[in-house]
């Protein structure tokens, strides 16, 4: 089994969230390994199918190559092979190279390929971009499409016919254009593609992007959260829309729109979680800032109601 038909067949098993840690800091901004590789371990132990290592949720755009690389080997050998690794990759085409590579060094499994820095390119110029980045390493490359990489259907059916290029992650939420890929792919590129709903918090979307077609998504409140994280994963998995439905109306609805109340919260918010189970992965870096402290404690009787739902179905 080749390297790419290995992480999608360990990725496609719907095993579990996809775990996208935050980087740790110390009192000096840092980056904290110990904290870090306690935080990627409690993970793993607490049943995510994948590590997703210094992507969004972890804050690439903050991380220098070296602090990336350090982090992403941390993150290879905290799983120890019980879950694939994949890390993040993004920037201009030179840089997002010299990322992956760097990845491949520290033994990744694979890569999450983020947007181009700024530029809004065409079609041909993104299906290049992506093209080289995907033959820079052996890695298997997931295409993020969001911001200013949106895709017609017939760039991603040449993204899927692309060599090493084995998935494609939506954090655009249209859900037509969607609809539109899965099916463009399906009937003239089929095979292994693999979807993934990238929206930040993903389980709100989840149900509606099962329904085309979409079976993965990331979790950042598996973060700090992780029973209720696997109970809604469990809950769509068994086709238990009542639980879902629980879990959406009065934990994830309520978080939304909590997170909604200030830019860059999808990442310090969930970093103010990680902390209140008593890993202190310290503050966001700029640009991001932190929240407001009333927020921090709504976010503790949102997570305090989310344990509650979860006794009660007991």
């Amino acid at each position: 089994m080749t390297p790419s038909a290995d992480l999608a067949h360990r990725l496609g098993i719907p095993s579990g969230p996809l775990f996208f840690p935050v980087t740790a800091y110390g009192p000096d901004g840092s980056v904290d390994l110990a904290v870090y590789r306690a935080h990627v371990r409690r993970g793993v132990d607490a049943g995510a199918a994948a590590v997703f290592a210094c992507c969004g949720t972890g804050e690439f755009h903050a991380l220098t190559p070296e602090e990336f690389e350090r982090c992403v080997r941390a993150a290879v050998e905290e799983t120890a092979g019980r879950v694939p690794v994949v890390a993040g990759t993004g920037y201009g085409t030179a840089l997002a190279v010299r990322y992956a590579r760097l990845a491949e060094a520290a033994g990744a499994d694979g890569l999450l390929a983020m947007p181009p820095y700024l530029v809004v390119a065409g079609q041909e110029g993104l299906l290049r971009h992506y093209r080289e980045v995907a033959a820079a390493t052996a890695l298997p490359v997931i295409v993020y499409q969001r911001d200013n990489a949106v895709f017609a259907p017939e760039t991603v059916v040449e993204l899927a016919r692309s060599e090493g290029i084995i998935g494609l992650k939506d954090g655009l939420g249209d859900l037509d254009l969607m609809q539109r890929i899965v099916s463009a792919v399906r009937t003239e590129a089929p095979g292994d593609f693999l979807y993934f709903n990238g929206l930040p918090t993903a389980e709100q979307t989840q149900l509606a992007y099962q329904a085309i077609g979409v079976p993965l998504y990331s979790s950042a409140v598996f973060c700090f959260a992780p029973e209720i994280a696997l109970d809604f994963h469990r809950a769509l998995i068994d086709g238990d829309r009542a639980t879902a439905d629980r879990l959406l109306d009065g934990f994830y609805r309520p978080f939304v729109e909590l997170r909604a109340r200030g830019r860059g919260y999808a990442v310090s918010l969930v970093k103010a979680g990680v902390r209140m189970r008593g890993l202190d992965v310290g503050e966001v870096r700029p640009p991001l800032h932190e929240p407001d402290e009333d927020h921090v404690k709504q976010l503790a009787e949102i997570i305090e109601r989310g344990h509650a739902l979860l006794e009660e179905a007991q």
